[in-house]
């Protein structure tokens, strides 16, 4: 199979290929690139970024907001092969300081919009890709020197080469450093191919965010298909509902909260669109019966940053007639599924699993990789089970599980009880320590009711012990740019109103 990868940067084995196929557009400008144009722009910031120190391993550090120069700084550092590393530019200053730490950062790479945070990580010098502004704060942000790439040479990478060290979204405790080859980068870009499908036409949308797993898969993945990635730098669902219809795409990544708001607005999907990518968090059957009405061709994933991506996918089809399946495992991705360390029959819930060439080598921290690894796999800490037909279905975190006066309380099966009720939009359930009962069940509820309301409902739904103590109201679910739930910030929430 690695024969077939490209020994260099995906732009250098593209350009060779397509080189007048449009490679890339900006939809807030509507400037595009072809893969020639863009390889170009690509060799000038490589040779910048050579004038100042990146070089075969050198660990860069990304502060970037999602926009073209992302894409132009990944490719860049690829070439030179160097280590990525992505940093989340909604994170505080103490918070990304650590992870730089973490990552032993060589080289940190920001724009005007970040550089006021970068002059405060001790990185060496920062170096921007816009022109920066130094007349605020002490410290400086270099610009980009202007560098000569005539006769510039592509670095040659073993498929098991470190590519990337991106850091989950921690919607508890410590985001963990996954370290991912690319191997694995291009292992997921070629099964997710096989399962969604690519035509030479295609364009792909990338609004969520490239600091995290899923904004910067299809970096990867329109580089090796040649395929057209459009980028726009903010999900609005009235601006990106107008740009899917403008530049005819034909498939985009959202999180559940993305389609519901999309959903909400009356949009209605264009002809050019065939997949819309639903991952970054559970998705409710109700989300997916929706989308399946208004004919939109949603293919529910479920995926981690670990498997840098997607882990099983369902095709459109087969969320119609099994809306909240997450489908079969793509190619060459192995899960089992084990229940007090044996493995579970269909239908019975257990840890997922997962092996395959995907799977990341490990964590920075070898602890957390001792942790997390055996002979089996990668232990992802994520509950579900399959059915006969090999279909996955998710069900919660591990670590979400509550434990309320002995008894086990599953927080996903509180909330779906919850979200039966017709006022009630979307809820979020979490445990907060208890003196007499050790973890109290906690509901956090989005919708036009009353926590009275919400308790009478889940009386004649739930066990008494699963019934919420605590329930509060609001007007969102706080989440990670991911998509994710932000346990952390509901468990907050939650606990001033105790």
């Amino acid at each position: 199979m690695t024969d077939r990868w490209p020994r260099y940067d995906l732009l250098t084995h593209r350009v060779k290929t397509t080189p007048d196929r449009t490679a890339l557009i900006d939809a807030d400008t509507g400037r595009e690139w072809t893969a020639r144009e863009l390889d170009d722009a690509v060799d000038e910031l490589a040779a910048a970024l050579e004038s100042v120190g990146v070089s075969l391993g050198t660990r860069v550090g990304l502060l970037l907001s999602t926009r073209p120069a992302f894409v132009r700084v990944a490719h860049a550092v690829s070439r030179l092969g160097g280590v990525l590393v992505p940093l989340n530019v909604e994170k505080p200053t103490d918070a990304l300081a650590a992870q730089a730490e973490r990552a032993d950062l060589d080289v940190l790479i920001c724009g005007t919009e970040t550089a006021g945070t970068a002059r405060e990580l001790d990185v060496g010098t920062p170096v921007s890709v816009d022109r920066p502004d130094d007349t605020a704060g002490t410290g400086e942000v270099r610009e980009l020197p202007d560098a000569d790439p005539e006769g510039f040479v592509p670095i040659g990478r073993d498929p098991d080469s470190l590519a990337v060290i991106m850091f989950t979204s921690g919607t508890t405790g410590e985001p963990k450093g996954v370290r991912l080859t690319r191997r694995n980068l291009l292992a997921s870009a070629e099964a997710s191919a096989y399962r969604l499908g690519v035509a030479p036409g295609d364009r792909w949308l990338c609004c969520l965010p490239m600091y995290h797993m899923g904004g910067l898969a299809p970096i990867v993945r329109t580089a090796l298909y040649g395929t057209t990635l459009v980028v726009q730098r903010a999900f609005d669902a009235t601006e990106t509902a107008a740009v899917l219809e403008r530049f005819d795409v034909s498939g985009v990544s959202l999180v559940p909260t993305m389609l519901q708001r999309l959903l909400d607005s009356g949009w209605e999907p264009p002809a050019a669109l065939n997949a819309v990518l639903l991952g970054g968090a559970p998705a409710d059957e109700s989300l997916i019966e929706r989308a399946i009405g208004r004919d939109v061709p949603v293919s529910p994933t479920y995926g981690t940053t670990e498997t840098a991506s997607q882990i099983a996918t369902a095709r459109p089809e087969q969320a119609a007639e099994n809306p909240g399946s997450v489908g079969q495992p793509l190619v060459n991705t192995t899960v089992r599924i084990h229940s007090d360390g044996e493995p579970a029959d269909p239908g019975e819930t257990g840890e997922l699993v997962v092996s395959g060439p995907t799977v990341t080598p490990g964590y920075l921290a070898e602890e957390r990789t001792a942790e997390a690894f055996d002979e089996a796999g990668l232990h992802t800490g994520d509950l579900g089970y399959r059915d006969v037909d090999g279909r996955l279905w998710i069900a919660g975190r591990r670590d979400d599980r509550i434990v309320s006066g002995g008894e086990n309380v599953d927080p996903e099966r509180v909330a779906a009880a919850i979200r039966e009720h017709p006022a009630v939009e979307d809820a979020a359930v979490v445990g907060l320590d208890d003196p007499e009962w050790g973890q109290r069940v906690a509901a956090l509820v989005v919708g036009g009711i009353d926590p009275g309301a919400v308790e009478t409902h889940c009386r004649d739904r739930l066990a008494a012990f699963e019934v919420p103590k605590t329930i509060a109201v609001a007007d969102e679910l706080p989440r990670t740019a991911s998509g994710t739930v932000d346990r952390e910030a509901v468990e907050a929430l939650l606990s001033d109103e105790q």
